[in-house]
């Protein structure tokens, strides 16, 4: 099997007029799903930052159990995740080498699935020390009720941002085969595109959720 494909023909829906049209709505489209994830995710951010400036005590002591170094981690593990986005983007719009698409967009695949990984051992250990709110929920700091609250709160936004990640992942396998088929190339890219943005905006909730949670007004 060759590397290379041929030019390949823009593939126009029949409600389109041209290639172009149909890419304009389709990137429209993407960003008026991206602006509605902002206002939820936003939202989520908001009432954290509330309830953190009511108990910024019990937020502080329930943060620094968290572990800090995992976090980093993952942080680490996204960026480089945007990374192999951004390239696998960049090499559909510029080359018909449909294996390295397809490596760049593995290789995204894998460190979503690290992040993914170490985000479960993560959870483990809240499960094994009894952090996780419910009838089990023991926490041996003061103030054990707000504490509990943030846990809620941790839970909710890392849980939500794990399920975009998850549903990322399953995009990018489509587009994996997709790629290894010869659908993209410099004439027909946008899928790519569009995932790309959807993954780059997913590595950006991260980048405030992680100061938020682990970061800010730590005690020991």
């Amino acid at each position: 099997m060759s590397d290379h494909v041929g030019t390949l023909p823009a593939a126009t829906a029949h409600q389109f007029d041209d290639a172009v049209q149909q890419r304009d709505a389709s990137g429209l489209g993407m960003w008026v799903f991206l602006v509605t994830e902002i206002l939820f995710f936003g939202g989520l951010f908001t009432i954290y930052t509330v309830y953190r400036s009511l108990y910024p005590e019990a937020f502080g002591h329930a943060s620094g159990t968290l572990d800090i170094t995992l976090g980093a981690v993952n942080t680490a593990v996204l960026i480089g995740s945007s990374l192999t986005m951004a390239l696998a983007v960049h090499t559909a719009q510029v080359s018909r080498n449909r294996r390295l698409v397809a490596l760049f967009l593995c290789a995204t695949i894998v460190l979503g699935g690290v992040f993914l990984g170490i985000k479960g051992v993560e959870y483990a250990q809240k499960f094994h020390e009894h952090h996780v709110p419910g009838p089990s929920f023991h926490y041996s700091g003061a103030d054990a009720q707000h504490a509990e609250l943030f846990f809620c709160l941790y839970f909710l936004m890392t849980g939500l941002h794990a399920l975009h990640m998850v549903i990322g992942v399953g995009l990018l396998s489509v587009l994996a085969v997709m790629a290894l088929r010869g659908r993209f190339g410099p004439s027909y890219y946008t899928p790519v595109e569009l995932t790309g943005l959807y993954w780059h905006f997913v590595d950006i909730v991260w980048i405030f959720l992680f100061p938020l949670l682990y970061l800010v007004e730590r005690h020991s």
